[in-house]
């Protein structure tokens, strides 16, 4: 924590109620083993308690929010908060090998996304291509290049995009379709690469949980950039996130010039933006059998990918299906992020002569999952040694 004061002292002194919050009287950063006092926030969070989401989105705090806005040049009124609404979509859900696999809905990407690389991979049989090899991370790229894709042509607000293809975007159908496009000797080529995606956000935390009656949560939250956008609400005490960009920045669709403008992402008035976010529940026979999710921008959606491949066809426990070598390919920009680990130097050479682009990567992706025994409903709780934050605890 002093650490990160430090690295953003500056940023904290543009604000006064970020500095107030985070530096002492004297404009210096917390030192290890001094109190650090949160008065606002406690505050908050003792309107949230007694008085539920009215405790945020009405009365003292979102006055205080309002306020703010009107202070400093902000957008939000009291009315927006007010008529704010959390909604209930249904989950996305494929038959992989056996397994039913429910993700989260539009206007997360990562449901979609990760089924439909489910199917493109269902009509392989991975295990015969022997882990990581070339041939192995050749195939699972091209069905990651074509899920991103998709994810970048079609997906956003669905309640802004009534004629969002889903049942057609999951089906059996669609994936036999992506996969007469692949050559299991050659890379495919993604549109030019003359665009860099912003780095990845390390500020998404995901916890999975199962009690003891079965009943199971996977969850993911951000506030986007390292403390959000470094603004924290006056007199509320929490900081504000930077969500605006995970919008697209401006019309015209993903062109030469590496211009990402997708219209079903484009911002306006009301609308949820695009997310990456995979929390996902895995069962068989109605039985929960694995709890799965991660952080991480848009590496979110392949950590869960691969971890399920490792947990489904490798027959991995969660702990080495967590902790096995990833790599990640997101259509753009066109290269592999391989973990230095993550495969053999002539397995790469392999890649490379078949087209593809590789960096290497120290890590790549964070998950934190649970698995459940069918028969003993027994469970292990696996939490990513990549984080330097986790834990995995059951009681």
């Amino acid at each position: 924590f002093h650490r990160d004061l430090v690295a953003n002292k500056e940023r904290f002194e543009k604000y006064p109620a970020s500095a107030r919050k985070f530096l002492k009287k004297d404009g210096s950063p917390f030192q290890p083993g001094e109190i650090f006092k949160q008065k606002d926030l406690a505050e908050t969070l003792k309107q949230i308690s007694k008085k539920g989401r009215d405790g945020f989105y009405k009365g003292r705090t979102a006055k205080l929010i309002a306020a703010d806005m009107r202070a400093n040049g902000g957008l939000i009124t009291e009315k927006d908060l007010a008529t704010y609404q959390a909604v209930i979509r249904k989950p996305i859900e494929i038959i992989y090998r056996g397994y039913t696999v429910t993700g989260m809905p539009p206007p997360s990407s990562g449901g979609i996304t990760l089924s439909i690389m489910l199917n493109i991979l269902a009509g392989y049989q991975l295990t015969d291509l022997g882990y990581n090899s070339a041939a192995y991370i050749h195939l699972v790229v091209e069905a990651m290049r074509r899920g991103f894709a998709d994810r970048a042509h079609y997906l956003g607000d669905p309640d802004f995009n009534q004629d969002l293809p889903v049942e057609w975007l999951i089906s059996k159908e669609h994936a036999e379709e992506l996969r007469k496009t692949i050559d299991l000797t050659k890379a495919s080529q993604s549109s030019p690469n003359n665009f860099e995606w912003p780095a990845e956000s390390s500020e998404t935390t995901h916890y999975s949980v199962v009690d003891t009656e079965g009943n199971a949560v996977s969850n993911t939250c951000t506030i986007e950039a390292w403390y959000g956008s470094k603004i924290v609400a006056a007199g509320a005490g929490f900081l504000y996130n930077n969500e605006m960009g995970d919008f697209n920045p401006w019309p015209g669709r993903t062109d030469s010039t590496g211009l990402i403008g997708t219209e079903p992402n484009l911002v306006e008035p009301e609308k949820r933006m695009l997310s990456s976010m995979t929390p996902t529940i895995v069962s068989k026979d109605d039985k929960t059998i694995m709890v799965i999710g991660s952080p991480g921008g848009r590496t979110i959606i392949n950590t869960v990918l691969q971890t399920i491949l490792n947990f489904v066809d490798f027959e991995m426990n969660i702990f080495d299906a967590v902790n096995a070598p990833r790599f990640h390919h997101q259509w753009l920009p066109d290269v592999i992020r391989i973990e230095k680990w993550g495969t053999t130097k002539d397995s790469a050479e392999l890649l490379e002569q078949m087209g593809h682009k590789i960096a290497w990567r120290e890590t790549q992706g964070r998950a934190m999952g649970i698995a459940i025994d069918p028969e003993t409903g027994f469970k292990m709780g696996a939490a990513d040694p990549r984080s330097p934050n986790r834990a995995a605890v059951g009681y």
